[in-house]
């Protein structure tokens, strides 16, 4: 089976910062798929567009818009409950909304982006939005998750030398705790029947999330910006029940081949743990 192929229908999902970028293309896919799906992101108005394009087509699932900051409680614990209540349900949650580097490098006490030239209060919304927020918003949905008997959730994070590269401090930092988040929860929720795997593009992708000056380092090394879509054939196959078991992994977009059968592209796709997993759970 292609990942193309699969279908997602009665499964509901959420993906936050699905206003754009790789969450656009992700919450989008999950409803061409037959998903009912909630686009969450700080950003309410900005769902809209993406909602559109997709609602009321043929083979879809469902999709609303609804506003939501991962930084707070209330409001993961809301939009949760807020799913709950329109769908009935949640078996997947894609936590993609974050920070990244363009926003330190836009703000005003960023001199460079040499970590001790940065804006500290900005350096701090960025662990704040990616560590915290992702915590926050899997926090809410475990026990929805749980209740269900079956579950997906999938991190978005970055690349090992993304997440080591100079002046690349915080949005590394983040990205290498939710690394740890992965691997901790993978091992909190085995036997459950709810999953988590970390999903990366695999590059520095065309959306507004990347720095000028992450841009221009991919002009400078010959590699060309990814498109949001490495994400979808991936994604899809973490979501089905076709990757039950699969647990504490991490798989990079631009490395599965959309044209190649799921159980070929996703050994393609599977890359070593960022971190040495424990000898013991």
């Amino acid at each position: 089976m292609l990942a193309s192929h699969i279908r997602l229908d009665g499964r509901v999902a959420l993906v936050t910062g699905a206003a754009a970028g790789l969450g656009r293309a992700m919450a989008q896919a999950l409803v061409r798929a037959g998903a009912n799906v909630v686009f969450a992101d700080i950003n309410a108005g900005a769902t809209g567009g993406a909602v559109a394009e997709v609602a009321f087509r043929e083979g879809c699932g469902k999709a609303i818009g609804m506003p939501c900051d991962i930084t707070r409680k209330d409001d993961c614990e809301r939009t949760v409950a807020e799913t709950l209540r329109l769908f009935g349900g949640l078996h997947i949650l894609v936590n993609n909304a974050g920070k990244g580097p363009a926003q330190l490098e836009a703000a005003p006490g960023t001199t460079s982006l040499r970590f001790w030239e940065s804006d500290p209060d900005v350096w701090r919304q960025i662990i704040d939005t990616n560590v915290v927020g992702t915590f926050l918003m899997a926090r809410a949905a475990a026990p929805a998750l749980l209740a269900s008997g079956w579950g997906r959730i999938v991190n978005v994070t970055t690349s090992l030398s993304t997440m080591q590269r100079r002046e690349n401090s915080p949005y590394g930092v983040s990205k290498a705790a939710i690394e740890a988040e992965t691997l901790i929860w993978a091992q909190d929720m085995a036997g459950t029947g709810v999953t988590v795997n970390s999903l990366i593009p695999g590059g520095a992708v065309n959306t507004d999330f990347v720095s000028d000056h992450g841009k221009q380092q991919a002009r400078e090394t010959g590699r060309p910006l990814l498109e949001p879509e490495v994400m979808i054939a991936p994604m899809l196959w973490l979501a089905s029940t076709l990757s039950d078991g699969v647990t504490g992994k991490r798989y990079v977009g631009k490395n599965w081949d959309p044209k190649t059968p799921v159980e070929e592209a996703q050994l393609a796709a599977l890359e070593p743990s960022v971190l040495r997993p424990p000898d013991r759970a």
